[in-house]
């Protein structure tokens, strides 16, 4: 039989519906349907608290846009969220490499798009201090 799991919040005995990860190489935090095994290295949060909680300040947060439910994700889900950071990821090296690639004296400009939108079910939220 399997031990239902709670919200890591302190105070917080409501059972645990979503997982949250920090990808520090991105700076992003990712909230999304409860893990299937409990992760030393995530915390999982009851339904009030994975809607309300923030990125810290410069990072981005990645949350799923569904609804949250008590049984196990789907593994589409969680390739799908997967799938979100790492393209985000790469995105944004992307921009990097190619604005350090050029030499001192050209005069090309690297314009990064918005980083907000839709990712299928998934919505990466932008910082909100841009």
């Amino acid at each position: 039989m399997r031990a239902l799991r709670r919200c890591c919040r302190p105070g917080c005995k409501n059972p645990a519906v979503a997982t949250l990860t920090y990808v520090y190489s991105d700076s992003t935090a990712v909230v999304g349907p409860l893990a299937t095994v409990d992760e030393p290295h995530s915390w999982d949060l009851c339904e009030t608290h994975a809607s309300r909680i923030t990125a810290p300040k410069g990072w981005e947060l990645v949350r799923y846009e569904g609804g949250f439910s008590s049984s196990t994700p789907d593994e589409d889900d969680l390739t799908a969220l997967a799938e979100a950071v790492r393209e985000a990821g790469m995105a944004e090296r992307g921009s990097v490499d190619s604005a350090t690639s050029g030499s001192a004296d050209s005069t090309h400009t690297v314009v990064q798009a918005p980083r907000t939108g839709r990712r299928g079910h998934l919505r990466v939220l932008p910082d909100p201090t841009n």
